[in-house]
């Protein structure tokens, strides 16, 4: 079996919860001895590990034909992109892509990440996809959130493979239902040229059938899972007289970070003995720091902005408590990180990873009393701690990458013999 996956995030070079899921569900779908999985990203780095997929970088890929020397090519692009590869691609352009800005080599400059001109980056990428669909030999083709829809519809147009697209969140999500019109129609279109969707939760598949009216039957949800951790051993809570509480995300309206503050505020005026970390970085921040003066809470307050890879596995196992009070989470792998390393988790009951999760402490992410008694119940009880910790360190290791990429071989093979 043959995949193309069209994404946006690959680590080590991640900005959210995207790279993390596609990393997983590919590492988990190659334990399948005749799984063969091409992966597409805008802008590789060269580090990323390639030894269980091949990766392709949409910025080596060229989409306007241009008569240049061997030497020169190799030259330009370097370690990431065979000189036969980029032959190979371009001998395949098919369309007169020649008002899209390319380099000498005829390729599309991206930024991977998520600029200003984004929805221009998608529809370059679109382009892209459509040299791949000519030159690659697939079964189907698997596209990654919104970002890469138009690039799996394209190639579904022009190989005729089957699409399956993943939905690992709409924008109801993100904008807490003020949705941006441009986002909502590729998501639909998307979902509409889809052969089936994977959802990472019930949640947003209700909301897949709810919001961009598809039929039942097409849409499964496949939850998400956690990738083991390496060198667990080495990841070990500093000692401290102090409770340490984390959120650990985007500052966005999404996460609900305002409720967090409000929390820690209610756990404040009845103890003294906690610390309350905000991590990650958004468009939030500066009015979490001006809550928290208001609230008059700065000194037990801090900051970390934007962490990643080993800095985020050490916060969290630093932490007594993790809590992700989303307003709308389709899934949210970081609880799932948090328990891995023993820390007990209060997230929200919006949540998708709240569908799998019994060892774990659920409260409405507005109810910030809740969150709170929750808050000051596992600094203050060993024994509630504790069992906490233990049951649902047992209960993320069984939530595994390898049993969902079953699910979504199944998936697979029930588009292909449709």
């Amino acid at each position: 079996m043959k995949a193309l996956m069209f994404g946006w995030e690959f680590p080590p070079q991640i900005l959210g919860g995207l790279g993390t899921a596609s990393y997983g569900l590919t590492k988990g779908m190659a334990q399948q001895t005749d799984m063969e999985i091409t992966f597409v990203l805008p802008k590789p780095n060269g580090d990323e590990d390639q030894s269980f997929l091949r990766l392709v970088g949409a910025n080596h890929v060229p989409v306007v034909y241009k008569e240049t020397s061997n030497e020169y090519i190799e030259q330009i692009i370097g370690k990431l992109t065979r000189l036969d590869d980029y032959l190979h691609y371009r001998n395949n352009i098919r369309y007169d892509f020649s008002r899209i800005s390319t380099n000498e080599l005829g390729c599309i400059y991206f930024s991977g990440r998520y600029p200003d001109n984004l929805v221009e980056e998608i529809s370059n990428y679109e382009a892209v996809a459509s040299v791949l669909a000519h030159s690659l030999d697939f079964d189907i083709i698997h596209s990654h959130d919104w970002l890469t829809y138009p690039a799996g519809k394209f190639a579904k147009q022009i190989s005729g493979k089957p699409l399956v697209v993943h939905v690992h969140a709409t924008d109801f999500d993100r904008s807490r239902g003020n949705v941006n019109p441009t986002v909502y129609a590729i998501e639909k279109a998307g979902m509409d040229a889809a052969d089936h969707i994977i959802t990472v939760s019930n949640l947003t598949r209700q909301t897949v059938i709810d919001k961009y009216h598809q039929p039942p039957h097409k849409v499964t949800t496949v939850h998400n899972a956690v990738e083991p951790l390496e060198h667990a051993e080495t990841v070990i809570k500093a000692q401290r007289s102090e409770k340490l509480v984390t959120f650990l995300g985007r500052i966005t309206m999404q996460k609900g970070p305002e409720y967090f503050v409000e929390a820690a505020h209610r756990v404040l005026e009845k103890t003294n003995n906690v610390r309350f970390v905000m991590a990650g970085s958004g468009d939030m921040m500066h009015a979490m720091i001006d809550l928290v003066a208001k609230r008059n809470i700065a000194d037990r307050f801090h900051f970390t902005g934007f962490l990643k890879g080993k800095q985020v596995h050490q916060l969290l196992a630093d932490s007594d408590v993790y809590i992700m009070p989303s307003v709308s989470e389709p899934f949210g792998i970081s609880p799932l990180e948090a328990m891995q390393v023993g820390t007990p988790s209060i997230i929200s009951k919006q949540s998708g990873c709240a569908e799998i999760l019994a060892h774990a402490i659920k409260t409405d992410y507005w109810d910030i009393d809740a969150m709170a008694d929750a808050i000051y119940a596992i600094v203050h009880y060993p024994a509630m701690y504790k069992s906490l910790r233990n049951e649902g360190k047992a209960e993320v290791d069984s939530i595994t990458w390898e049993k969902a990429g079953l699910k979504v071989r199944k998936i697979y093979d029930m588009v292909l013999h449709q």
